[in-house]
């Protein structure tokens, strides 16, 4: 299943990590198995990123770096859009994704 593009409407942000927003379904606590989207304009459905790379590779501007997450059943490292505002709108982690994790839309909140 991929990342749901209107998670905005049916999650609910529940804090942050380096400045980028962390997104749980209906509010709920996160946990190892369960960690929900991260970032807004680049967002990453940590449930389903399989840490393949290919994202951290493409993109040309970097927004992108690993980030632990032990005892997540599908990968323990993740790639997070740490530099989402960095992000060219290129699409090319969209693309490379093997699992459909990332999705990018510059219009969705904190963008100019």
């Amino acid at each position: 299943m991929a990342i749901d593009p209107e998670f905005e409407q049916s999650y609910e942000q529940i804090g942050e990590n380096d400045d980028v927003a962390i997104w749980s379904p209906d509010g709920e606590e996160l946990t190892e198995e369960k960690q929900g989207i991260h970032g807004t304009h680049v967002a990453v459905d940590f449930d389903i990123c399989l840490a393949d790379g290919a994202c951290l590779e493409d993109c040309p501007v970097d927004v992108f770096e690993w980030v632990d997450t032990p005892g997540h059943p599908e990968s323990e490292i993740k790639a997070h859009p740490t530099h989402e505002e960095q992000c060219i709108d290129c699409m090319l982690c969209v693309d490379v994704c093997p699992v459909d994790a990332i999705d990018v839309d510059p219009s969705r909140a904190g963008r100019i």
